[in-house]
């Protein structure tokens, strides 16, 4: 079968370079071409249209209103003040007056103009941040959890995390030549101490060598009972286990997880990840290269649908990949240790920690930090990083944590959120704490229906019916995209919407409250507006007839609104259409 597409891009790009250069200075389009668009996602970029004037622009012969998506790579999502100030000023000068906080603890520009790109991205590389290998067929940023509940152990977990990005980021020097050129015409050279693990060693990407990997990949780390960073969605994890709360032992290391698929595609499928092993910290690098390396020479060039690690591992099984990554390491990974997870959300509002610091997290809705007249939110950030000497902590949940705020400052800080009504930001019910969407329409050019827009007037409706219940304290994590490729991770929440067409989307219910269940489909293509009668009926059944301490999502599967998905691929099995009355 012949390689995809994507395949032959990559080959014929010379290591990412192709003709970005060239397309970047044709000032008679706002576009690149189909070719560099694909490339330039390892750059950190995708190019998009707003798509609500697409029509309009197309009656006047004009082509689509381009721009750029910008991705920063913030490993571990800590950002100085002096970061975060670079960031705001990126949004205001050349984006469109806003911070995205992603689902994957990295900030995200929209509205970048392609004439624009060059400066802004060098810009961000003067804030000491990079947009490398934040998108694109490469380990991309790593996440771990933020969580100031467990801060004796942060700063081993950011150790990990930062390790892990470097070692795993692309060596081509095309990024510096392309973006952080100083106009004298010399090439940035990157130096890279070869692998140490094999031999094999391409000398411009020692790792991934000229063909990158065959798909995404994506690497968190986790310390139990928190699952912040929902573990099971990724490629590669590293559950940290722990002796006492204070001393990481070791890591059990987790592979296959992913939640993207295709509608009408049953090849495709969300998947959890599995457990492959355990690894002392001393390990955990060199165990994150051997399985991209393994996923490298695995994975599936035929079909890009079916690329990811988690159908790797569903075509080899488990135990033929941990024989190849301990073929790579030459010692054998020890088995798994115990551990507990029991959610998957944020803790809101102050904490105080070991040293006697404190902590904010606020909750940032859809992770949007923007200003309007009734809440200054991007403002008040500002004046807040202008006078913190602690840092900014992006979480998971497309929340932000104001971190490390010493006694003293703390009066100050609460000032500022209190002026900027920003102090009681967590006061919304639980759904709403406990809910995310994807940015969607209008830029995200495989968007099907609206998510970020829409879903705070939905949960807005599903409240109602959740006070009349008596359930506002109660959290049930709610999700939505725009499309099945699952940026917000809906298949592993209790209640998740996928966009089908315009306005109708895939309910799914049954998913763990700790992120460690997929969903199963419970009523197909229907209309949003729909959704609060739909789900009316099941919210009264729980509130009426759960057991102590069960979660809804436990409960829709012991009722039998949905069958239990007790593996990936049984994910599109057992669907049987209720009887909806609408």
């Amino acid at each position: 079968m012949a390689k995809s597409a994507n395949e032959g891009i990559k080959d014929a790009s010379n290591y990412l370079r192709g003709t970005i250069l060239e397309g970047l200075a044709n000032s008679a389009t706002g576009s690149l071409s189909k070719d560099d668009q694909q490339l330039t996602k390892f750059h950190g970029i995708y190019q998009q249209d707003d798509r609500d004037i697409r029509k309009e622009r197309r009656k006047k012969k004009l082509e689509p209103a381009y721009s750029f998506m910008i991705r920063v790579r913030v490993p571990g999502g800590v950002s100085t003040p002096a970061q975060w100030l670079d960031m705001d000023r990126i949004a205001q000068e050349h984006a469109n007056n806003a911070i995205k906080l992603t689902t994957r603890q990295a900030f995200q520009f929209h509205g970048v103009i392609k004439s624009n790109l060059k400066k802004t991205i060098a810009e961000i590389n003067e804030a000491l941040f990079d947009t490398l290998a934040a998108c694109g067929d490469v380990n991309r940023n790593v996440m771990c959890n933020p969580n100031p509940m467990q801060s004796k152990v942060h700063g081993d977990v950011l150790k990990l995390a930062t390790e892990i990005s470097d070692h795993l980021s692309p060596r081509t020097g095309a990024y510096h030549e392309i973006w952080l050129d100083d106009g004298t015409g010399e090439k940035v050279k990157v130096t890279y101490d070869p692998p140490k693990i094999d031999d094999i060693a391409d000398p411009e990407e020692p790792i991934y060598g000229k063909h990158y990997l065959p798909r995404k990949f994506k690497t968190v780390i986790a310390v139990p009972p928190s699952n912040d960073v929902d573990i099971y969605a990724h490629d590669l994890g590293y559950i940290a286990i722990l002796e006492g709360d204070d001393k990481i032992v070791g890591y059990n290391v987790t592979v296959g997880g992913g939640m993207g698929m295709t509608h009408g595609n049953e090849d495709t499928f969300p998947r959890l990840a599995e457990v492959l092993g355990f690894c002392t910290p001393e390990q955990a690098v060199a165990v994150g290269e051997a399985v991209v390396r393994v996923q490298r020479d695995n994975g599936n060039r035929e079909v890009r649908a079916n690329a990811r690690l988690k159908y790797t591992i569903e075509r080899m099984g488990l135990d033929a990949f941990r024989e190849e990554v301990e073929k790579l390491l030459g010692y054998k990974l020890e088995k798994p240790r115990e551990f507990k997870f029991d959610d998957n959300g944020d803790r809101y509002g102050w904490i105080e920690d070991h040293k006697g610091n404190f902590h904010f997290t606020l909750f940032v809705e859809n992770g949007r930090v923007y200003d309007t007249d009734a809440y200054p939110l991007l403002t008040g950030l500002r004046k807040i990083a202008e006078i913190h000497k602690g840092d900014f902590r992006l979480t998971a949940n497309q929340n932000l944590i104001i971190a490390n705020i010493s006694p003293k400052a703390k009066p100050a800080i609460t000032k500022l959120l209190e002026e900027h009504k920003m102090i009681d930001a967590h006061e919304r019910s639980a759904l709403r704490l406990n809910s995310m969407a994807c940015v969607s329409l209008p830029t995200c050019g495989l968007a099907l229906a609206e998510s970020q827009r829409y879903l705070p007037d939905l949960v807005s409706e599903i409240d109602e019916i959740m006070e009349e219940a008596g359930l506002r304290h109660d959290a049930i994590t709610i999700r939505m995209t725009g499309c099945p490729n699952g940026c917000a991770r809906p298949y592993i929440a209790e209640i998740g919407f996928v966009g089908r067409a315009p306005g109708k989307y895939n309910l799914y219910l049954g998913a763990g409250f700790a992120g460690d269940r997929l969903s199963k489909l419970y009523a197909p293509s229907i209309k949003g507006t729909d959704a609060p009668a739909i789900l009316k009926p099941i919210i009264q059944d729980y509130a009426k007839n759960r057991e102590d301490g069960e979660r809804f999502g436990d409960f829709v599967v012991r009722a039998g609104y949905v069958k239990e998905t007790e593996h990936g691929r049984d994910f599109h099995k057992d669907f049987v259409e209720p009887q909806l009355a609408v």
